[in-house]
């Protein structure tokens, strides 16, 4: 027995050609595209699921993030695994067609540092610089030319952030990952709330698999640098990151693996499960079944528990 998924001409702009695009996929079978780095974890999520639930198969098709959500709102995919959040451009890519956001579930915790595992963003400067600390208005300050978070002005000199001596005219240079890369856009949204203007003058961008040692290179040779970026999978002496408050107001926290998953680093990311569900509709049952073993004790995903229980009350639409 097959099911078979029609995406209807209204729905597709008035295109007929659309209208007779059909999915079938064989029942007990759930299609999943996205994000490469979980194949083999979705694997072990399978057999596990399968243990539970017999019958049931996924059809993974893992090549990429920028892929998952084209074979969801397309309708050859019933789950999208993205290792970032799904762009504005996804998200109204899915509501042109079905009139209604997508739904979606954080999965699993993103990595401290490894590049291409969704790793948590941290701000780095110079090993003798004496700063510790930034809060993420502070950081918004630094690299965003419109201040959304409410700084009174630009942070453009070290005598800005509080220090003296020699640093003090010191002008801050700028190190940071491609904007339009999938950490840039991170940056964008979590800590300049989207803003696309940012301080150019002062930023120079990296746009290579080894960002985060390029970067960390151009720190070594600029006392006077300070960095964001993500994936530092090496130590290098040269350099210390930061510890981050998401205001002024609150603790500072340093990124470390029980602070990612416990969420309480601010610039934590996570790999997030996007689906098609209706509001006025239950949750596909294979879709749900598959969500909440990957969200159960036996999924043994890297979520805190408190974490996890939110994820679960989405599914149920709470």
């Amino acid at each position: 027995m097959a099911r078979a998924q029609r995406v209807p001409a209204t729905r597709c702009g008035g295109n007929p050609r659309a209208a007779e695009e059909t999915a079938v996929t064989p029942a007990g079978v759930i299609r999943v595209w996205g994000t490469g780095q979980l194949q083999k974890l979705v694997r072990r999520w399978e057999l596990g699921w399968r243990r539970s639930d017999p019958g049931r198969t996924v059809d993974s098709r893992l090549t990429g993030s920028d892929v998952g959500m084209a074979g969801l709102y397309t309708g050859f995919a019933d789950l999208a695994l993205l290792g970032r959040e799904c762009t504005a451009f996804e998200s109204k890519g899915f509501e042109w067609i079905f009139r209604y956001p997508p739904a979606h579930v954080q999965i699993t915790t993103g990595s401290l540092d490894r590049a291409g595992q969704s790793p948590a963003l941290i701000a780095l400067v110079h090993r003798d610089n004496p700063l510790s600390q930034l809060t993420l208005a502070q950081l918004d300050a630094l690299f965003g030319h419109e201040r959304l978070r409410g700084a009174p002005k630009s942070l453009r000199t070290w005598s800005d952030l509080g220090l003296t001596g020699d640093w003090a005219d010191k002008v801050i240079n700028l190190y940071a990952d491609d904007v339009e890369s999938g950490t840039g856009r991170f940056f964008r949204r979590a800590v300049l709330n989207d803003s696309s203007r940012l301080n150019w003058e002062r930023l120079t961008e990296f746009n290579t698999p080894d960002v985060g040692r390029r970067i960390a290179q151009a720190l070594t040779a600029d006392r006077f640098g300070l960095a964001v970026t993500g994936g530092l999978s090496e130590s290098v002496p040269q350099v210390k990151a930061l510890a981050l408050a998401p205001d002024a107001t609150s603790e500072a926290v340093a990124a470390t693996r029980e602070t990612l998953v416990s969420r309480r680093y601010p610039l934590t990311r996570a790999v997030c499960a996007y689906f098609n569900r209706r509001p006025d509709a239950p949750l596909d049952a294979a879709v749900g079944g598959f969500l909440r073993y990957v969200l159960s004790h036996e999924g043994h995903l890297p979520l805190s528990l408190e974490t996890a229980r939110q994820q679960l009350r989405k599914l149920d639409g709470n």
